[in-house]
């Protein structure tokens, strides 16, 4: 009697309970969700992110024709068979050729096109491959450290740590290399990651079609400092770009040799935006030389303190 009136009173509650909880869990999904739609890959600003936005959200659709159903025959089957349900009862039933065509054939078309259209998006998304455009890319070397990033402009002659300046719909060709363990070099918002190692180079090719502010970071765990290996990639009008380069012109720390293989290479966390107002001419080819025939004995000094 007493277990009866238990259940009697928190049935209705549980059902309450449950029923809040649920839409509270709805609430939070559609925040979260709405959150992501602001930000990286689902907030493009540039012709490659743009390309891969469209292709993961075609793929979602594509394969929501085959979701969608299956999770509604989920539910309406566990109705319809229920134990004093109506549907006819049939045992001996094992095989519908029919049904088989059905649900063999709609998944393998649907295979058939996501993987023609993945492989022609993906090969005309080759980070090796240059953008199509009528202005001349800006030319960005990239050495990823422990932990921070360094980015020299050879055109201009300047570097920078951790603070990537570029011009709106110019194409920038990034040549990548590593001076520290093997790292991953993206800027969501405008396209997609690369690996930088040592002793090698890699390339990708990125454009920013709208000015505003990206954060750029590692994608690669590379120890303690990893969380703090981020830069900004700051988009702007050409003629703002023009005159950013002429500020740092005027810097008065030049990023030679030594100070590379001394203050930069050595490891150090939360590393703060430095300029350099000049840069050693070869300084990229010979850090990737450094690493890919180093000299018999070869060693780096790291004699004085990080930046």
């Amino acid at each position: 009697m007493m277990k009866s009136t238990i259940n009697g009173v928190f049935k209705p509650l549980s059902k309450r309970v449950l029923g809040r909880v649920g839409v509270v869990l709805l609430l939070l999904s559609v925040l979260l969700l709405s959150g992501c739609q602001s930000r990286g890959v689902f907030s493009p600003k540039g012709q490659v992110a743009v390309t891969e936005h469209k292709l993961i959200f075609f793929a979602i659709y594509l394969m929501l024709i085959v979701v969608i159903p299956t999770i509604f025959m989920a539910f309406w089957f566990a109705w319809r068979y229920r134990e004093k349900g109506s549907a006819k009862y049939t045992p001996e039933w094992t095989h519908n050729i029919w049904l088989e065509v059905v649900w063999w054939t709609i998944p393998c078309i649907i295979i058939l096109i996501l993987g023609t259209v993945t492989w022609k998006t993906t090969h005309s998304l080759d980070p090796f491959k240059a953008l199509d455009s009528d202005k001349k890319p800006v030319v960005v070397e990239v050495i990823s450290l422990d932990w921070k990033w360094l980015f020299i402009y050879p055109e201009y002659n300047i570097a920078t740590v951790n603070y990537l300046r570029i011009p709106v719909d110019t194409p920038i060709d990034f040549k990548l290399t590593a001076a520290a363990p093997m790292n991953s070099f993206i800027i969501p918002q405008l396209g997609g990651q690369i690996y930088a190692m040592t002793g090698m180079t890699t390339q990708l090719h990125l454009i920013a079609d709208v000015p505003g502010r990206y954060r750029g970071f590692a994608a690669n765990y590379t120890g303690v400092g990893f969380a703090g290996m981020t830069f900004v990639a700051e988009a702007s009008s050409r003629q703002s770009f023009t005159s950013w380069v002429k500020t740092i012109q005027g810097a008065p720390n030049p990023l030679t040799s030594d100070v590379f293989w001394n203050r930069l290479v050595p490891q150090s966390t939360e590393n703060p935006v430095v300029y350099f107002g000049s840069v050693d001419a070869g300084l990229f080819d010979d850090i990737v030389m450094h690493y890919m025939m180093p000299s018999k004995g070869d060693t780096v000094r790291h004699d004085k303190a990080p930046l």
